[in-house]
């Protein structure tokens, strides 16, 4: 299963495609409105979320509610376009007095891009490398959350850090798996502390008085996946060496940790590394999941729990100094309308990454062309690996 995005930030609409769907999977175009209202939302998005209110609509691959079997298409409609119909015109002939971005942000796309593709406009980079892009992967991910979901793996985000304000947590693989969704999803910050969530308000207010913007941490959790998934055979088809892949392809995402990450170390082997036992309710198990549900690139079965940097969004109403590209003099950074902090929006954006690199490594291994024989197959390998660890 993949998916392919187009479209521009100020374009007429965002189109994404998905392969590699099974047949018989029901769809709810309910449930993808509900996950993009969840990525506009959060404390300290800009004036761009007022305008949006993105909704879905499925153009193929569906009759009456279930999968085909064929390529789907969803597109997100921008509201935003009949201002830019003129400036973002896909023929006819550019306004005769065209304002053309020539200040490249740093920390942004614009220059390089610009570089790269022999423009003097950075507006041609700046409008398919904004965040604007990630509504079309969560509409395409909704496909592969519903496919997992029906499998009983369930796909969350919490926020952990907003600037300098850090959410409490002694120990964060033992309480990850058990917060409840009802405290993330109704805090602003996607927080489950409600002291920690009004403390990283104030951290966001602060930072719109001074014409900063603030990044931060979240993690992504996993339950209900089966042992096995991905495999240790060659390195691309290790799932910690694809879910990174996935989750760096999210713009200002800077870090990623699977289980304690970094703090792995700082330890000894016998601090890190999760004794192995068997139950009779679950067969082999971890006593721990310091490995974050991952041990030599496939699921261990335990929940997957990986933890993501964000920087701050590189547009400032303070801009940076950078070189004018007409004149090659020094001067103030474009301003393009921008958010003070996306911190939660760009967890859920992780959370959809997520659920496409599993969704494939459940198709790879129990089959691709119809959910009858998917669960069929897992059927079957539940009972093998239930009849191993006797």
């Amino acid at each position: 299963m993949n998916y392919i995005t187009a479209g521009e930030s100020h374009g007429p609409l965002l189109t994404t495609i998905v392969s590699g769907v099974p047949s018989g999977l029901t769809i709810s175009e309910a449930q993808i409105n509900t996950d993009l209202a969840r990525r506009q939302g959060g404390y300290g998005r800009g004036a761009r979320q007022s305008i949006e209110t993105d909704k879905v609509r499925i153009a193929s691959g569906l009759r009456f509610g279930k999968t085909l079997g064929s390529p789907i298409t969803l597109q997100i409609k921008n509201k935003d376009w009949e201002n830019w119909e003129e400036r973002m015109a896909a023929m006819g002939e550019a306004p005769a007095k065209l304002k053309r971005e020539v200040n490249p942000r740093p920390g942004h796309a614009d220059l390089v891009g610009a570089l790269k593709y022999n423009t003097d406009d950075c507006r041609n980079i700046l409008e398919r490398a904004s965040a604007r892009e990630t509504a079309a992967r969560v509409a395409a991910a909704g496909i592969a959350r519903e496919f997992l979901a029906d499998l009983g793996v369930e796909v969350y985000s919490y926020v952990t850090q907003i600037g300098s304000v850090v959410l409490p947590e002694e120990e964060p693989m033992v309480s990850a798996p058990d917060y409840k969704p009802l405290e993330i999803e109704t805090s602003e910050l996607r927080c489950p502390d409600s002291a920690t969530s009004e403390a990283m308000k104030e951290e966001i207010d602060k930072a719109r008085k001074e014409g900063e913007s603030l990044g931060g941490v979240f993690r992504v959790v996993v339950c209900g996946l089966l042992p096995g998934l991905g495999s240790f055979t060659t390195p691309t088809q290790r799932l910690n060496s694809q879910l990174g892949a996935a989750l760096f392809s999210i713009p200002a995402v800077k870090g990623v940790e699977f289980g304690i990450g970094f703090e792995a170390a700082n330890r000894v082997g016998s601090k890190v590394h999760d004794s192995i036992q068997l139950t009779k309710k679950s067969g082999f198990t971890r006593k721990t999941n310091n490995a974050g549900g991952l041990e030599g690139g496939m699921t261990t079965g335990m929940p997957l729990i990986a933890t993501v940097a964000m920087k701050p969004i590189p547009t400032l109403m303070q801009p940076l100094q950078t070189v004018n590209m007409d004149t090659l003099e020094v001067e103030e950074a474009s301003k393009e309308r921008s958010d003070v902090c996306a911190v939660p929006a760009c967890a859920v954006v992780a959370e959809a990454e997520v659920a496409f690199v599993l969704a494939e490594a459940y198709l790879k291994k129990f089959g691709c062309d119809t959910m009858a024989d998917i669960k069929a197959a897992i059927k079957a390998y539940k009972q093998r690996i239930k009849t191993m660890s006797r």
